[in-house]
């Protein structure tokens, strides 16, 4: 069997490819010292382990001989797993979207000996890709000042993108109207039957409705009640039709990566960390504020998924599970009629209605997606039968069901761990803790944190990005530092624990050292450690993970709030002045910014607690949604700036304080929360 540099590598993804006749390179200075030397164009092959047309791709071409040798004649090849190292991710989908304005993965650009790109795409056919490989070799060696101008172009246009604009920073409250023109914009792409935006494929996109929900919660509180029910429907029809949907898995948990339809029916069936992750603090708050069971419910289900397939030992969480097992899209988790007939004896015409096996919902080959298309509710008054025995019986089914599936052949397990994605991760087991007070919720986020520690960050504060078989490896990125940091304050408020903040605020002071531009105002994703691609970019558009900027415009924000730091929110500010006026130009892309402006616009409260009371008015107060707040406590005497001189005797007492400014303390938490609810 062939074998190539990858064998080497820790990356499940770097390893699929191990043993490919392509002569792969992993990311590193080897690969172009050899293109310079041989004169040769290097192909940049970046993809993840989950990604289903990276496969397809391999299978049709990386494993074709003739292929291969083609690639290995012209070409210096190198195989980039996008997640482990982002920052060359970022750069190469800049070219290509400036190519051909759109990306995606696989994504594979060709460059120059010194990785300046000329050309590249996503994924191509096997006749399209030897005809590409054929027509850039021989424009390389008889156009070579053609390539170059292309080469001087993209680069150019790189830089352009990647570019800060310059701004002075005010320190004027938003106008709140441009927060209505922004979320009008985003309702009017609202699919009003099935939830979600009106396009597909659908995306969950959990920050978009995070932002919805407090932007629901400030029109509530201003007596626009009217307007606040119309966003709250959208949220709750989306995140019913999501849970009920094909892209949810209601026999073992969690949410796949997105629906290729637009009644979110057919997956594309991997399921990955940062999306269950976010979706289990989205459904959390919902269920805050509106207390429905399939919340709950899905909820508990991405923590069983998490917990049977993504926990490792020591207690970090793998990044996915592949959308292929057996070298088919979606084997195992699709049903052939005749399947469940033999599963579902007794009660199969009633589980037939439930998830939709009829002739008419068939999905591809005789196989069935479960995938609902009524509320229990509705479907029990349908049935007449009571909820308590549908919920008997959709339990048996579903047990039927795993047991059924542990014969099945497991997508495979991408098992390397990121900090960012276990930043995430632990978000949701912590917004989940504060929503229904598990125990088991807050234990496992406290072995994860304590993961995170020990194998991420370095005493002096430096993080790294991916950890596997026992070695941490990559350098940070902004990401990991903002998302653990965000985690890390959150983590503080359900426990009163200092050494969170403290973490917390290490891992800001390194960040500011050396990610900040200070002429800017925003953090390059790279340190300025790490050696540039081309140029440093600095993330500002929020996807389906926030960016990393608005991530750590949060952390500064609620950081200096917490520990009383005028120069953090001055900072947090600033950030937001860089980017408040494209804002509107794309709002899905800036929702996280946007939940930062309303911080700002409302009355932004710290809530501080001292006596021996403390964690038990911390859980109540944790359980409300009132996203415009900080807690600080503790049960004896603190340090921390906002506790001094507030512990008084054997009382247990709540101050309520904005704008430096605390209001007459109260001994109880409705007192607390009459002074905290009002937002402007």
């Amino acid at each position: 069997m062939h074998t190539n540099r990858l064998i080497n590598e820790s990356s499940p993804y770097l390893l699929q490819h191990a043993h490919n006749p392509v002569e792969w390179y992993p990311w590193g200075d080897e690969a172009f010292a050899k293109a310079k030397e041989d004169r040769k164009l290097v192909l940049i092959s970046i993809g993840y382990s989950a990604c289903h047309w990276c496969h397809v791709m391999e299978r049709e071409s990386f494993e074709d001989e003739e292929v291969a040798s083609i690639m290995n004649d012209y070409f210096v090849c190198i195989k980039v797993d996008r997640e482990e190292r982002p920052d060359v991710d970022q750069l190469y989908m800049d070219a290509v979207q400036i190519i051909s304005g759109r990306g995606g993965w696989p994504l594979n650009c060709f460059a120059l000996p010194d990785g300046r790109p000329i050309y590249g795409g996503t994924y191509f056919p096997k006749n399209n890709w030897k005809q590409l490989l054929h027509n850039l070799q021989n424009l390389y060696r008889k156009e070579i000042e053609k390539v170059l101008e292309f080469a001087d172009e993209l680069e150019r246009g790189i830089i352009k993108v990647s570019n800060i604009p310059a701004v002075e920073p005010t320190t004027a409250k938003p106008d709140f109207k441009q927060l209505e023109e922004f979320t009008i914009k985003i309702e009017n792409a609202f699919d009003k039957a099935f939830g979600g935006y009106n396009y597909s494929p659908k995306f969950p996109m959990p920050n978009n409705y995070e932002y919805l929900l407090y932007y629901a919660y400030v029109l509530k509180n201003s007596q626009r009640t009217n307007e606040a029910d119309k966003i709250a429907e959208h949220i709750y029809l989306t995140l019913d039709k999501m849970a009920m949907g094909g892209i949810y898995d209601p026999v073992e948990g969690g949410f796949a990566r997105y629906s290729t339809d637009s009644i979110w029916k057919v997956p594309h069936f991997e399921k990955m960390l940062y999306d269950n992750g976010q979706l289990m603090s989205l459904y959390a708050h919902a269920y805050m504020n509106n207390p429905k069971k399939l919340y709950k419910d899905v909820v508990y289900g991405i923590y069983e998924f998490v917990c049977n397939q993504l926990l490792s030992p020591e207690g970090g969480f793998y990044c996915a599970l592949d959308a292929d097992s057996e070298g088919v899209e979606g084997k195992y988790y699709v049903w052939t009629k005749e399947e469940l007939q033999e599963i579902i004896v007794d009660d199969f015409p009633l589980f037939a209605a439930y998830y939709s096996i009829t002739d008419s919902d068939v999905w591809e080959e005789g196989n069935y997606i479960l995938f609902r298309k009524k509320s229990d509710e509705e479907f029990c008054q349908q049935q007449g039968i009571s909820m308590e025995v549908l919920e008997t019986k959709n339990r048996e089914w579903l047990r039927k069901l795993a047991e059924k599936r542990v014969n099945r052949v497991k997508p495979g397990l991408d098992d390397k761990i990121l900090a960012s994605w276990n930043g995430l991760m632990l978000k949701g087991l912590i917004d989940a803790y504060k929503a229904f007070k598990e125990p088991i919720f807050l234990t496992t986020a406290l072995k994860n944190a304590e993961f995170i520690v020990k194998k991420f960050i370095g005493e002096d504060g430096a993080m790294q990005h991916s950890y596997k078989n026992g070695k941490s490896t990559v350098t940070g990125f902004l990401e990991d530092y903002a998302l653990v940091a965000h985690v890390f304050i959150s983590l503080y408020q359900c426990t009163f624990e200092e050494k969170w903040l403290a973490l917390a605020e290490q891992l800001t002071e390194y960040t500011i050292q050396h990610f900040h531009d200070k002429e800017k105002f925003l953090f390059y994703y790279t340190s300025d450690l790490q050696k540039a691609v081309i140029t440093r970019k600095a993330e500002t558009n929020d996807n389906v993970i926030p960016a990393s900027n608005s991530a750590m415009a949060h952390v500064l924000y609620e950081l200096g709030h917490s520990l009383g730091k005028e120069a953090y929110i001055e900072m947090a500010n600033n950030m937001l002045c860089v980017v408040k006026d494209t804002m509107n130009n794309y709002p899905q892309g800036y929702t996280n910014w946007a939940m930062l402006m309303l911080h700002q616009y409302c009355k932004f409260y710290e809530v501080a607690m001292a006596g021996r009371q403390s964690p038990m008015f911390r859980d109540k107060l944790n359980a409300i949604y009132l996203p415009n707040k900080i807690l600080i406590g503790a049960e004896t005497k603190s340090g921390l700036e906002l506790l001094k001189e507030k512990l008084v005797g054997e009382r247990t007492l709540i101050y309520v304080c904005e704008n430096k400014t605390c209001k007459m303390p109260v001994s109880s938490v409705p007192e607390a929360i009459t002074q905290v609810e009002g937002c402007i």
